[in-house]
Order: C-alpha cells, then structure tokens, then sequence
C-alpha cells in the first residue's frame, strides 16, 4: 500500500482517539474479501468446500474466503456467490428487517453491482429493481453481474440522479444511495484511492453526494426508506451529510439497523447536537471488512406516486412473435405471457414492470433477438430461467465438460437428449446456454466471460 497522507492520518486520530493505533495497525493487513450466496439460484448456500473459509457474522449465507483464484471458481461463474467487501455486504444486511418481497427499489448509485443483485435476492424476484448507474461504462459491468445473478425484475438504467426524480417522483418503497465517496474505507485494497485522496476531494464528494441525497428524497414513496452509505470515514460524507439532510428534510426521522450489524459495527458519531448513534461505522479494526459507513431513514407516511416516463418498450413484431413461439416451444414447452421489444431485442418482463424508460440498457431479461427468422438467445435467458428448459446439460463442477465449457470448448453429451437448444447447468445451477446436436453440446457461453 502505497504511503497514507498524513493530514488522514491526523484526521483519523481525532476521530478513533484511543483506537487509532489498533486502526493504524490493522491497515498494514491485507484486505479481506468476501462472498455470499445468490437465494435467486440457491435455496440453500453453503461455502464451496474446496475453498478455505469462515462465516460472516452478521449475515447466513457470507463467508469470508481465502483464495487468489475465486473469479475462475465454477460456481462463481454459474452465480451461486458474489464476491464483495464484507463491510460493503453489511449495508444491504443492515436493512434486514425492512426489506420485504414486492417492493419497488431503487439502487441509485448501482455499478459494479454487489448491493444491488443483494437487493434482488432480498426481493426474492417479486416487485421491481431499478439499477442505475450514471457511467455508461460502468453500466456494462452492472449489467453483466445482473445477468450472471440472474435477476429477472430489474430495469438497468443509466440516468443521473434529477432524471431519475423527474421519471420517479415519490415512487420507491426502498432506495439506496451508495454515494461516490473519497474512498478513505478502500485504501488497502486501491492503491489509487490514496494517490487520488485530499481535503478538496473530501468536500468535492461531499457537495456531489449532497445533491444526489435531495434528489433521492423526492423518489421515496411516503412511508418508505432511504439506506445512505459511503466507504469512507470522513464526517463531512457521513454524519454530516446526514445531520444537513435531516435538517432539509425533516420528513425522514433515523431507524436502527439489523442487531446483527449493529454488534459489529461502532456508533455513529453525533453531530451539531444531534444523536447519530443509530448510523452506524464498519471499522477494520472492529470487524474483518474495509472501511463503510450506513444510515437508515425512513420518510413519513404520505404521497405514493407513478411513474412520469415516455415507455420505450414497443410492441414484437409479427416476424418477433413467430420466431418467439418457434424458439419457446421448443425450449420451455411455453410462451412467457409478457414479452416487449426494446431497440432490437425483445425481453422477457415481471409482472410488477409496466414500462421502460429512455436510458435504460434492458428491462428484466432480454431473451435475444430476431434474425432471418429466427431468435438468436441471449445469455440472460439461460442464466435466470436456465432451470425452466426442457433440455438441461447438468455438469459437475470439477468435471472436463465443465472446464471445456467455461473455455468456450464443445463437449460429448451422450444422454440421449434431442436435438435443441439446452440450458447448461453447474452443480444444478443454471450458468449459461447450449444447442445439442447428436450428442455433441455446441458451446454458447458468451466470449467476454470464458476462462482463458
């Protein structure tokens, strides 16, 4: 790690008093990473055994890893797992007992999307998941992590923070605001994120962070919540910045965390004679994790608004609906009851979406697109409803069918299966797609994700 500035340093002590040489100790240790199970794939999670591990404290299903090879992990690919920051997995855990199936959520800030598929699987695929992310670039990531968890309800945009407010004005049940932060929390695990630190980036964040959280206010449907974090320490993006917004907005009073992640977390600290304890601090020092902060507010009964958007989605063609019936039949044995275009691909959608506005990248599952006739599958399809296909090419894990597959290879499948197009299953966890043809599996899996 790369020299920490000591104006941070100096920072620090004034806020940890006499933790800070156990703090400043901590910091010459390696990051710690974690996984945690995906419930839309698995029922029941529990570590793969060939990877060394010890379960997360405050969340069932998290474990922190040890291993320099988890990214080529099988099951990662198949989206058994997600990889994340044990303290940025404690955020969407903090607000355990307030998420519920059939909501409507908003991941404002969403890419890469660690938070955001955790939320899809607290949504059990019921309600609706708006993924935002204002970096196009960044939504190409967010994008490919949705598909991989496959999530089934979600409209992945990208918009900056006024046009969501225009388009969802007092529409949310839920909305985490992940705000782009200073990155102190990230200093051992991103060299970068100590060259790029100062003061004047601090209060850069701070006043960027500040517009996003009043326009996050006005997306909260009465009655719903707010869920604010950084992984930063500073007060100025923290309890400041809550303490200012409380005073703004005197709709939104402070709620407790999960007692889970309250037990390993500190205080927040109290600002302007105002009581923050309820936030709370992932400190490394405390709990093994980066640095993160978490907030919990809710907005007072009131005004529960509608959707304010051109809808982009447009009805299939008759050459779309033909190829779709052609392509369903003989994969599902069904058509799925709502189907839409957009742009040139058509998507399978949720019952709870009723629209897709400009900007988005797709809206629930895009099933693929017409060509000559007939439908070219898109990964999304096999990845979330793989385990509806009437054909399924189930591989062990370890396997040499399942090596070749994750590479891009071909492979034997003598099972007397017919000729189709099959859903490629890893330890029965649907990851991608195939055609059959005379026991031979013709490899779909995408380029840009094989193992090389």
């Amino acid at each position: 790690m790369r020299e920490i500035p000591e104006a941070f340093l100096s920072r620090m002590q004034k806020l940890l008093g006499e933790d800070y040489p156990a703090f400043l100790r901590e910091m010459e240790n390696a990051p710690v990473r974690a996984l945690r199970g995906n419930p839309l794939k698995c029922a029941a999670f529990s570590a793969p055994a060939d990877i060394e591990t010890e379960p997360l404290p405050f969340l069932g299903g998290g474990y922190i890893f040890y291993s320099d090879s988890i990214g080529r992990h099988p099951l990662h690919h198949a989206g058994a797992f997600y990889v994340q920051d044990p303290s940025a997995i404690s955020t969407v855990a903090a607000a355990a007992s307030v998420l519920r199936p059939g909501m409507r959520v908003l991941d404002l800030c969403a890419a890469p999307g660690g938070k955001c598929t955790q939320l899809a699987g607290a949504l059990h695929g019921t309600g609706m998941l708006v993924a935002n992310e204002i970096s196009r670039e960044r939504c190409r990531i967010l994008r490919q992590n949705i598909e991989r968890m496959g999530v089934q309800n979600a409209v992945v945009t990208s918009l900056d923070s006024e046009k969501i407010l225009a388009y969802y004005p007092a529409f949310f049940d839920f909305v985490l605001v992940d705000a782009p932060c200073s990155g102190e929390g990230m200093f051992r695990k991103y060299p970068e994120a100590v060259e790029e630190w100062s003061e004047d980036n601090v209060a850069m964040c701070a006043s960027r962070q500040r517009k996003i959280l009043d326009d996050a206010a006005g997306v909260v449907a009465g009655g719903g919540y707010l869920l604010y974090s950084t992984c930063t320490f500073s007060l100025e993006e923290n309890e400041q910045m809550i303490c200012c917004f409380l005073e703004t907005h005197p709709e939104f009073s402070l709620l407790p965390v999960s007692a889970e992640v309250a037990a390993v977390t500190a205080a927040g600290i109290s600002v302007g004679g105002r009581n923050l304890s309820a936030a709370r601090r992932f400190y490394p020092h405390l709990t093994s994790g980066e640095g993160q902060f978490m907030c919990l507010l809710q907005k007072d009964e009131g005004l529960r608004g509608n959707a304010q958007f051109q809808d982009t989605l447009r009805p299939l063609t008759k050459e779309e609906e033909k190829a779709i019936q052609v392509f369903f039949s003989n994969t599902l044995g069904y058509t799925p009851p709502r189907l839409a275009g957009l742009r040139d691909d058509v998507m399978w959608l949720s019952n709870e979406i009723d629209g897709c506005p400009s900007g988005a990248f797709c809206c629930c599952v895009p099933v693929g697109s017409v060509t000559k006739g007939r439908l070219v599958p898109h990964h999304h399809l096999f990845s979330a409803h793989g385990g509806e296909f009437l054909r399924k090419v189930d591989l062990p894990a370890h396997s040499p069918q399942c090596g070749a597959y994750l590479r891009g290879e071909g492979f034997v499948w003598d099972d007397g299966a017919d000729n189709g197009w099959c859903a490629v299953h890893i330890d029965g966890i649907p990851c991608g797609g195939g055609k059959i043809v005379d026991g031979y599996v013709k490899n779909h899996y995408p380029k840009g994700l094989r193992i090389k």
